[in-house]
C-alpha cells in the first residue's frame, strides 16, 4: 500500500506542474487559470492527506510492534 500511496503523491505533483503550467499570472482569475487553481489546490490537499496516511500507517506500525 505504501507504493500505491507514493505513486498518488507523484501523480500529485504531475498534476501541480501541469497546472501551473496553464496559469495565466495576468489574469489568474480567468476561466482557465480559476479552473487551474482549483486543481492546484485539490492535488496539494490530496499529498496532505496521503501524508497524514502515511504517518498514521506508520503510528500504527510502530505501536502494533510494541505489543
Amino acid at each position: 500500500m505504501r507504493i500505491f500511496i507514493y505513486i498518488l503523491i507523484a501523480l500529485s505533483v504531475i498534476v501541480i506542474a501541469y497546472n501551473v503550467t496553464v496559469l495565466n499570472f495576468d489574469d489568474l482569475l480567468g476561466e482557465d487559470s480559476a479552473i487551474a487553481l482549483i486543481g492546484i489546490i485539490c492535488a496539494a490537499c490530496v499529498i496532505v492527506l496521503l501524508s497524514i496516511l502515511l504517518t498514521s500507517k506508520a503510528i500504527d506500525r510502530k505501536f502494533k510492534g510494541k505489543k
